[in-house]
């Protein structure tokens, strides 16, 4: 009888269990002569705060093919950029440059995260914990 009354408590706890993420919302890409922008608004969903995030930023052209790329800290990883505490909201500007002016302003920013740790060091799971969406409504 107690094994069944733990099943049930424990059927409670995860039907009641919300899984919580890191949300990233990637604007559509600006440019300005020889300077690609694309603005990441993140949002902390998690219950613990986000020590650092590292995430790598593809720049496409409109038949898909990369034409430039950057990899960033972009929460914490430096002192000037602090940790996201839980249900908190920062941005960052993924800047990524040309050697000349891009010949197209029909780019798209692809955004992957390689590593997000949390508060005391652990590692989040980015294909769980991390959920990226375009401003656009094109990669929903």
């Amino acid at each position: 009888m107690k094994t069944n009354i733990r099943l049930y408590f424990l059927f409670l706890a995860s039907v009641f269990t919300v899984q919580a993420q890191l949300t990233v919302t990637v604007s559509p890409v600006k440019t300005t002569g020889q300077k690609a922008i694309a603005l990441m608004t993140m949002t902390n969903n998690l219950a613990v705060s986000v020590e650092s995030a590292r995430a790598v930023c593809f720049l496409l052209d409109a038949q898909g093919k990369m034409v430039g790329q950057s990899t960033k800290w972009v929460i914490g990883g430096t002192k000037d950029r602090p940790a996201l505490q839980p249900n908190a909201g920062t941005t960052f500007n993924f800047v990524i440059t040309s050697p000349q002016a891009w010949t197209t302003t029909n780019l798209t920013a692809k955004v992957s995260f390689s590593r997000v740790v949390l508060n005391g060091g652990k590692q989040a799971d980015v294909r769980q914990d991390v959920a990226v969406t375009t401003g656009d409504n094109k990669n929903k």
